[in-house]
């Protein structure tokens, strides 16, 4: 059996839905913008593409943690 998606990624199946664009999408576009800063990146994404808070949080959240690991 497995283990439910806890933290952020909890969120993307949702965020798929609700916007119609894949999570990995969304990455690019959070990777690709000028910006660096966590809520400087939250609040881009929420009124230049209309994504809620939490949806926002999740996806910069996510991917800043991937890219800081690597």
């Amino acid at each position: 059996m497995t283990e439910p998606v806890k933290g952020p990624a909890s969120y993307f199946p949702s965020i798929e839905k609700k916007y119609g664009r894949p999570v990995a999408e969304w990455k690019e576009l959070i990777r690709s913008s000028p910006l660096t800063k966590h809520m400087e990146l939250v609040a881009w994404l929420k009124a230049e593409h209309g994504l809620g808070h939490g949806h926002a949080n999740a996806l910069v959240a996510h991917t800043l943690a991937e890219d800081s690991a690597q």
